[in-house]
């Protein structure tokens, strides 16, 4: 008897997931909580487990797809999983190591997170029920379809006017014009099939369907000398777009993409952003962290990088003027501050998008704990093993776009917070000394975006002095004790 694998639900609020990639083909035998399926929703890409052993029989929902929590994506026949299984499908996992700065792989840069975040961001918006509905409705057409055959051929465009939501987007990203799609559906219905094809009919005959598309010119007698072209009204709508050319490439956007797109230009509509920056001096730290870092790697497993250092000054200033650490609530007419630091990592990931992890209770652990904590968080959201969870309730954040060797830059604030840090890249630099020498020191910019409508530049600026002084005057070998 064969069992249906469904749609997980990956959070509380998540409605809807999209098939990223099988792991498993049709045919492949599979073991209980093998990894089956890579899955993106609003929030957080997974990877997926079978929830039975046995093989392969259909795969009912294609890469691409989106479909709503619950659905059935898949059936596994009880023919039995043998041991020698095919292990084929699953992705080798590593963890790429960091050094100085540049190592900080972990952390990467950010014009946001989250999210998101990137995108992407720790509170990214559900879909909407309607949504949902639509994409049950995708799917029920979709079985209609491979019943009934074709009914476009029987001349049937009764149909032809429906389009869900998920047809309507592949064709906006797509620049498709729905009129000049063939729909293959029930009573005339487009198929996200059929917008697929139509995409891949314009790359690989871009003139021909530009000579299709383009609409004949009326004949009209030529202008006298007087006659002058009225200029294009304001109003007009734009030609269509035209087909990438012979040496374009149109990337269709990801989930991630997508999402943290939407989020980004909802942050920069509803905050006041502004922001400053501070120059620290990084080398007590610097020497400290050379001395410590080859027996931190031996024991840990991971390289020692700045950023625990930075974290944990962050959330010491943090408690110490909690205004930075708020949520703005025009709700309530105030400020919410926090007496506690759920820190956000902007992490890029491989083949583009960023998302940002929180590491809950930042402030509750020592510059060891962080690191540990950093690195985790970081790799899961590598290895696609982060929990809608691990995405929510960051009260701050940091991006960094140091290791690119970004010397300043100006992020946008996740939405539900009142700032975000940039750590720029560190560097030394010859520079004169209180006392009037010439030394060699290393030197960063920490830069931050901040919410002119909960924060006043003066507070600002006191914060970003205040954590400069911590940064600089620290001394941080006792907690380093047991690597020095």
């Amino acid at each position: 008897m064969a069992t249906e694998i469904k749609m997980p639900q990956l959070g509380e609020s998540v409605v809807e997931g999209t098939i990223t990639k099988w792991l498993k083909h049709e045919g492949d035998s599979i073991e209980e909580d093998e990894l089956l399926v890579e899955v993106s929703t609003d929030k957080v890409d997974s990877e997926v487990p079978s929830s039975a052993a046995g093989t392969i029989e259909k795969i009912l929902v294609q890469e691409g797809e989106t479909v709503k929590v619950g659905t059935a994506i898949a059936t596994v026949g009880d023919g039995g999983a043998s041991s020698g299984a095919d292990d084929s499908g699953d992705e080798a996992q590593g963890d790429d190591e960091a050094e100085p700065q540049s190592e900080e792989a972990e952390t990467e840069a950010s014009e946001e997170s989250p999210a998101a975040e990137a995108d992407d961001e720790p509170a990214a918006e559900p879909a909407s029920a309607e949504e949902a509905g639509d994409e049950a409705e995708e799917q029920v057409a979709e079985k209609e379809d491979s019943a009934s055959g074709k009914a476009a051929e029987s001349g049937d465009t009764s149909k032809r006017g429906i389009i869900s939501p998920l047809v309507r987007r592949l064709a906006d990203e797509s620049s498709v014009d729905l009129d000049q799609v063939e729909g293959t559906g029930t009573g005339g219905r487009i198929r996200k099939q059929d917008v697929m094809k139509f995409v891949e009919r314009q790359k690989s005959q871009p003139a021909a369907k530009a000579t299709e598309q383009a609409e004949p010119e009326p004949e009209a007698e030529p202008p006298t000398k007087k006659e002058e072209k009225a200029p294009p009204k304001r109003d007009e709508k734009p030609a269509a777009a035209r087909a990438p050319g012979e040496r374009e490439q149109l990337v269709p956007w990801t989930n991630i993409r997508r999402r943290t797109a939407e989020h980004m230009v909802a942050s920069s509509r509803e905050v006041a952003r502004a922001w400053n920056a501070v120059e620290v001096d990084w080398t007590t730290v610097a020497k400290l962290r050379t001395e410590a870092k080859e027996s931190f790697k031996a024991k840990e497993g991971f390289g020692l990088t700045y950023m625990p250092f930075l974290a944990k000054m962050l959330c010491d200033t943090l408690l110490e003027m909690p205004v930075i650490n708020s949520t703005y609530d025009e709700e309530q007419q105030g400020n919410l501050e926090k007496s506690y630091v759920n820190l956000g990592i902007a992490v890029a990931l491989e083949g583009g998008g960023l998302i940002v992890p929180v590491v809950k209770g930042a402030d509750e652990r020592n510059l060891v704990g962080l690191a540990r904590s950093i690195h985790d968080v970081a790799t899961r959201a590598r290895s696609k093993k982060l929990s809608p969870d691990d995405l929510s309730g960051g009260t701050f954040s940091i991006t960094n776009p140091g290791p690119f060797g970004s010397i300043i830059s100006v992020p946008i604030i996740p939405r539900g917070q009142t700032a975000i840090l940039a750590f720029e890249a560190i560097g030394k630099q010859v520079v004169a000394t209180d006392d009037d020498q010439i030394a060699i020191r290393y030197r960063g910019i920490i830069d931050m975006s901040w919410d002119h409508r909960a924060i006043d530049g003066a507070e600002a600026a006191q914060f970003l002095a205040r954590l400069k002084e911590r940064i600089e005057t620290t001394d941080f070998s006792s907690e380093l004790q047991q690597y020095l």
